[in-house]
């Protein structure tokens, strides 16, 4: 029984031998390359660097981003429920009450943002 778990021993030392030899052979390769200020300097198409490191964004463009992958989500998953619903009819309410729950907790979520003005970009 045991032999039947060799290919699988083999494939993770193979997996731990190569990442082992990729750290390294990255670390001695790596000391080559000495660091001097002109490296370190930031290439802006040529011109001389000014102002901050990265300019700072809003923390409402973060909260619109996280709203987009919610509802994105909410899609992806409203689809393969489609598709099943109209062919189950055995199941046909479980399913049905099911999909009713997770869009009212989204609504949910998306009446607390509206609300909280995270989609009022006039306020910010």
């Amino acid at each position: 029984m045991l032999r039947e778990y060799l290919p699988v021993l083999l494939q993770i030392i193979v997996a731990v031998g190569f990442a082992v030899s990729a750290l390294v052979v990255s670390v001695i390769l790596g000391k080559t390359g000495r660091r001097n200020g002109t490296k370190d300097t930031p290439y802006e198409c040529g011109m001389v660097p000014e102002g901050e490191v990265q300019p700072r964004f809003s923390v409402k463009f973060y909260l619109v981003a996280m709203l987009f992958i919610l509802f994105d989500l909410e899609i992806v998953f409203m689809y393969p429920w489609a598709v099943v619903y109209r062919d189950a009819i055995r199941h046909g309410s479980v399913i049905f009450w099911s999909m009713l729950s997770f869009v009212s907790i989204l609504m949910v979520g998306y009446i607390y943002a509206l609300r909280k003005g995270v989609l009022d970009w006039k306020k910010s």
